[in-house]
């Protein structure tokens, strides 16, 4: 057998973990997930749309709070401009709010990319 056989070229080898140590690390890396995602449920986005004419709020698990809609807007009476207004800001709140998430669990597992992380 070749030395390095189903290594890549130039590249560290894997360090050895026992599998007591393995299992810990992974359940250690589990809770700080869990704490992780349960404080995304208390940090919040706020993005607007059309200069402040629609507000939303949203949870850093993609939750919304609140809509604010400033009287101005009511008042132009083009209920077509509100409700894309509405649709912009929302969909800008959770793009906001999953990037937040993404940002908070890729510091936790170092950026490894893992699939279905956010839960």
């Amino acid at each position: 057998m070749s030395k390095g056989k189903g290594r890549i070229p130039g590249s560290m080898p894997m360090p050895r973990m026992s599998p007591t140590s393995a299992q810990s690390a992974l359940e250690t890396l589990q809770q700080k997930m869990l704490e992780t995602q349960e404080s995304l449920a208390s940090e919040m986005v706020e993005v607007s749309a059309g200069g402040g004419a629609v507000t939303v709020v949203a949870t850093g698990q993609q939750k919304i709070q609140s809509v604010r809609i400033s009287p101005d807007v009511l008042g132009a009476g083009d209920v077509e401009m509100l409700q894309d207004l509405i649709v912009a800001a929302v969909n800008e709140a959770i793009d906001k709010s999953q990037q937040l998430a993404a940002s908070k669990m890729s510091a936790l597992t170092g950026g490894l990319g893992l699939p279905g992380l956010l839960g």
